[in-house]
């Protein structure tokens, strides 16, 4: 995994000052790196019937649609405010460098369809907690959250249920 973490650049104070940017923009334009990052998360998941992959805008669109490919799912988007077309349900939450809002199709699941939400990054757990809240209170059955990388000195995972957080890259 060392050689998939090798290419992920750091971007210093991006999006403000103090905060390192992990832009992984740089694996996802290596074909070689960014398969091998689908199949390794995907193999985690197969046999457990995984009905949904519900990608979080915007990174995780390109993780979960990959990851909903291999595993013969369907995709759910989680969006801004604004940008779905249907009636949606929505929830704010903290970022580490400020608030902000996402939104989901209320009718996005049947209750009881196993999920697995993915993005890119965990960092202090905001985002994925809200997401979470969103797909549980729809009936969805989170089977896990998945990222390509933690933070693991941001201590994300503490805001998430227990054994609901995978990631394939660890970062101290």
């Amino acid at each position: 995994m060392e050689d998939l973490k090798t290419i992920i650049r750091d971007i210093p104070d991006f999006p403000q000052k103090g905060v390192v940017f992990k832009d992984i923009t740089t694996l996802l334009s290596d074909a070689k790196s960014y398969h091998r990052m689908v199949d390794l998360i995907a193999h985690r998941y197969f046999g457990q019937k995984i009905e949904q992959v519900v990608g979080v805008e915007a990174r995780g669109f390109v993780l979960g649609a990959a990851l909903a490919y291999k595993l013969g799912a369907g995709v759910t988007l989680v969006r801004k405010p604004g940008k779905l077309p249907y009636k949606t349900r929505k929830k704010s939450y903290e970022l580490e460098y400020g608030q902000d809002t996402l939104e989901i199709h209320e009718d996005a699941f049947d209750k009881g369809t196993r999920v697995i939400i993915a993005d890119d990054l965990l960092a202090t757990g905001g985002t994925m907690a809200a997401v979470y809240d969103l797909v549980t209170e729809l009936g969805a059955e989170v089977v896990e959250c998945a990222f390509l990388a933690e933070l693991n000195f941001l201590k994300g995972r503490q805001r998430l249920p227990d054994n609901k957080v995978y990631s394939l890259l660890q970062f101290d």
